[in-house]
């Protein structure tokens, strides 16, 4: 069969269009060196999670008062699991939520409580915006967390940076080395029949004449597809562990496939949403953290060999309200859970500082409050496990790092440079 020039390069257009099956920025390549760098994946719970329904004091009294019709009991049919203590108050996870239990057990899973963005917003869209520019205060900050982060890093690899969405999280916003894989298989070229061999060295010609910024973000995007393919990963991915089936699943095995294929990633972020529970919190709350802990489960088992480089952070952009609301939900609020999970997390704790459920300890008389600035988490694992000292940058509105002990690492001096220059020296854990 012949093709026509007009064939060609429509199905050269197509493949511009189609390519990689999702967008970039621009990548930094080099090939993999052989240490690899540690790893941190990012989950995004949207719809403001209920962390108190999660990680419950089921012992308190204002806890009861206010949740007694929905939350679970601490024994009999369906109780709770035991986790021990946050100070002196004892804390039970969520029955369905008992994946987790295990990784907790095993002292890789760690949560913190009374956690999240000290801004204050009940918006959706501010709180989510905020926590992922990583500027609580200034929605006009131009990049993401993420973005600043790798900036400071000089990223090598072929993919250092993936996304699972559709489109960026405001944590890459700006970033010039973020790509969006929904999946591998199909990061290829998705060009006329048979003919893409031809249709890529025609790409690749055309985007090499004037060596704009254009040319260099379509060399790179064709250089990026090309070392992927290298790597063989054509075939149905096969996990060494069961996944559940879902598109948490999908997203969590196309980050996993990434990594295993050793093309030098090093941060990845998805999003998991469904928990605006206004109403009918019990069934819609058990169902998610279902399927959440079954697979960042399957996940952490399927990457087995990388424990000891493997950082998973979990947040949401709010937590719940303290009492429950006529529709048997809750509404926004504002303390909530964090958690994280790796091989060098001092797991098996709940950290953080317990503020009270009396109305005299809760945020405006109904919220749990906030003891723990998010940016306080991130920042110990940016430093301890990134080995990156310039929080100046990465979040420039904090002047102290003061890290809880949440992971394992060695703390460096940090570089305030961004406009802060107080500097806290932190000794070594």
């Amino acid at each position: 069969m012949e093709i026509t020039r007009r064939q060609f390069v429509v199905g050269c257009s197509t493949a511009i269009a189609a390519m990689a099956g999702g967008r970039l920025g621009g990548l930094a390549f080099a090939e993999p060196g052989d240490i690899q760098r540690d790893i941190m994946v990012v989950v995004f719970l949207r719809g403001g999670c209920d962390g108190l329904g999660i990680v419950s004091p089921l012992d308190d009294a204002n806890f009861q008062a206010a949740r007694n019709t929905i939350t679970f009991l601490s024994t009999g049919t369906g109780a709770g699991l035991e986790l021990g203590q946050m100070g002196s108050v004892p804390f039970w996870l969520h029955p369905k939520a008992a994946a987790f239990k295990e990784l907790f057990d095993s002292q890789d899973l760690a949560f913190i409580h009374a956690s999240g963005l000290t801004n204050g917003t009940r918006s959706h869209f501010d709180a989510m915006d905020f926590m992922e520019r990583g500027t609580p205060d200034n929605k006009s900050t131009s990049t993401g967390w993420l973005t600043r982060h790798m900036a400071a890093t000089s990223p090598d690899g072929v993919v250092p940076i993936m996304s699972t969405g559709s489109a960026l999280p405001a944590s890459l916003l700006g970033s010039p080395n973020a790509v969006t894989i929904s999946n591998v298989q199909r990061y290829a070229m998705q060009g006329y029949g048979t003919y893409g061999a031809q249709q890529q060295a025609a790409l690749n010609e055309i985007y090499t004449k004037t060596g704009s910024m254009i040319d260099a973000q379509a060399t790179r995007l064709l250089s990026s597809i090309a070392a992927v393919k290298a790597r063989n990963p054509a075939n149905p991915y096969v996990p060494i562990t069961t996944y559940p089936a879902g598109g948490l699943s999908d997203s969590l095995k196309a980050i996993a496939q990434m990594i295993k294929l050793d093309v030098g990633l090093q941060v990845a972020t998805l999003d998991f949403g469904g928990w605006d529970t206004h109403e009918s919190q019990v069934p819609i709350l058990g169902n998610q953290l279902d399927v959440l802990t079954r697979s960042l489960h399957a996940f952490y088992n399927d990457l087995v060999d990388y424990h000891s480089k493997l950082t998973i952070v979990v947040m949401s952009e709010f937590g719940r309200r303290l009492k429950a609301n006529r529709s048997a939900g809750t509404d926004h609020g504002h303390g909530n859970l964090a958690m994280v999970l790796g091989g060098n997390v001092n797991g098996g704790r709940i950290f953080g500082r317990w503020p009270g459920l009396a109305n005299v300890d809760l945020d405006h008389g109904v919220d749990l409050a906030i003891t723990t600035d998010y940016r306080t988490i991130l920042s110990e694992i940016v430093v301890r496990r990134l080995r990156n000292n310039r929080l100046g940058l990465v979040f420039p509105q904090i002047s102290q790092y003061q890290p809880l002990g949440l992971v394992r690492g060695t703390d460096m001096a940090i570089d305030w440079s961004s406009g802060f220059r107080s500097y806290l020296p932190m000794a070594r854990r």
